[in-house]
């Protein structure tokens, strides 16, 4: 891992962790992300994130287009702009994913 690069200690991975080093806005360009849940045989992805029109916007086009089913979970999402925010969880993110909360997440099937 790159020297600039710091994991908060509470959230450290265990040494047997796989560790994804993200290069780009989406999480899949640049890394070996695709290749390690396509061999984990993983096709269902939970999204969360601090950049909504950013990193999850990105990461949600990219995984769609690789046909991977997703999850976004809305209030574990930010942007620096509510309302881009809000389009994006209400209007946009709902044509390729499934948008819930964590409660729903969480909450018994």
């Amino acid at each position: 891992m790159a020297q600039w690069t710091k994991i908060e200690p509470a959230v450290q991975p265990l040494d047997d962790d796989i560790v994804v080093v993200k290069r780009r806005t989406s999480a899949f360009t640049g890394s070996d992300l695709e290749v390690i849940l396509r061999a984990l045989h993983i096709n269902h992805l939970i999204l969360t994130g601090i950049a909504t029109g950013g990193v999850v916007l990105s990461t949600v086009r990219e995984a769609a287009d690789k046909d991977f089913q997703l999850t976004v979970l809305s209030n574990a999402c930010a942007d620096a702009d509510d309302e881009i925010h809000r389009v994006l969880t209400e209007k946009v993110f709902p044509r390729q994913a499934t948008v819930i909360t964590v409660e729903e997440w969480n909450s018994p099937r």
